[in-house]
């Protein structure tokens, strides 16, 4: 009986807060896409260096992800979008506290249209799509980022075909799967029993 009340009850905040989102004006909901891009910059400094390529692992896939489910419609891709923008312009969030161009940018530059792929997918659900859906969304997504940072890293070093897969695409697809599955598992549940057409 308590667990069915707690359930309900958890059931009931999480529609409340979608409702409370959707109504948001734009200027407040672009404060929530900054809000985004400032833990997409928190993630970035979780690097781990590989000393067989130049790309680290680091926290910001699973930012992406998430803020194309949690923000959904546009507002993932404008969150990344403010992340690639203001770390262009020199505030030091990306990896390694870094800020303007360097290795990793292509990955950067894809995350806004993967967040953005997610997000106007994700919008598309009437009702709360299962974890298998889900997972359908967010495969695509990491490979967006994939080949925006393998092509930025190959025309950046000069890289032939085999060596662009082997150090900026290949290393990573295990730890990038696992976690879209955490994403998945994680926003799946916060997302609303159904959403107004």
């Amino acid at each position: 009986m308590e667990l069915t009340k707690t359930l309900n009850y958890w059931q009931y905040q999480r529609d409340n807060f979608y409702t409370w989102y959707d109504r948001l004006s734009l200027t407040k909901k672009l404060l929530i896409c900054l809000g985004m891009a400032g833990v997409c910059g928190i993630a970035a400094q979780i690097r781990i260096p590989l000393p067989f390529t130049p790309v680290p692992v680091t926290g910001q896939v699973f930012v992406v992800l998430l803020s194309g489910l949690i923000l959904n419609n546009i507002y993932g891709g404008l969150s990344m979008a403010i992340y690639f923008i203001l770390g262009c312009a020199g505030l030091p969030w990306f990896a390694g506290a870094k800020a303007g161009f360097g290795l990793t940018t292509g990955y950067i530059i894809g995350f806004i249209p993967a967040a953005l792929y997610i997000g106007l997918l994700t919008e598309r659900f009437t009702k709360r799509p299962n974890l298998l859906s889900l997972l359908m969304v967010i495969f695509p997504a990491v490979f967006i980022i994939y080949l925006s940072g393998a092509t930025y890293l190959a025309l950046f070093m000069k890289l032939d075909f085999k060596s662009t897969l082997n150090l900026a695409v290949l290393p990573f697809i295990p730890v990038d799967l696992f976690k879209a599955l955490i994403v998945v598992l994680i926003a799946g549940p916060l997302l609303p029993e159904q959403r107004k057409s």
